[in-house]
């Protein structure tokens, strides 16, 4: 009896450390804006997207105290913004639209440094 209940004990521990190194946390990081920039570009190449411009800055929010850099995407001639809150998670780019958990409203980051100018 005292050897089954051992082998069983024994079994039970061999399962949970194997579960357990199966299962690795993966690591979220924050993305600078300048590689946010670039693994956008990347991203938006490979899925073969026509964008005009792209614009990413830090806005001051975080998510799980990971502060956020947020992308805006011009695309085509009418002027559709999207914006992308970004992070990096196992050093890959996550956006908002994979995980909606990302915050990304609407805020005023970056007008300060912009110029605005018109014809005349």
């Amino acid at each position: 009896m005292a050897v089954l209940a051992g082998a069983v004990l024994l079994l039970a521990a061999g399962c949970g450390s194997s579960a357990a190194t199966a299962t690795t946390a993966s690591k979220r990081t924050a993305a600078s804006p300048a590689v946010a920039k670039r693994l956008m570009v990347q991203r938006l190449r490979s899925k073969e997207l026509d964008y005009t411009w792209l614009a990413c800055v830090r806005v001051g929010r975080s998510y799980q105290g990971i502060p956020i850099t947020r992308c805006n995407v011009g695309f085509g001639i009418d002027p559709h913004v999207e914006a992308y809150c970004v992070l990096l998670q196992d050093g890959r780019l996550v956006t908002n639209h994979e995980d909606t958990a990302i915050p990304c409203k609407h805020d005023d980051a970056g007008w300060d440094g912009t110029t605005l100018t018109t014809g005349g």
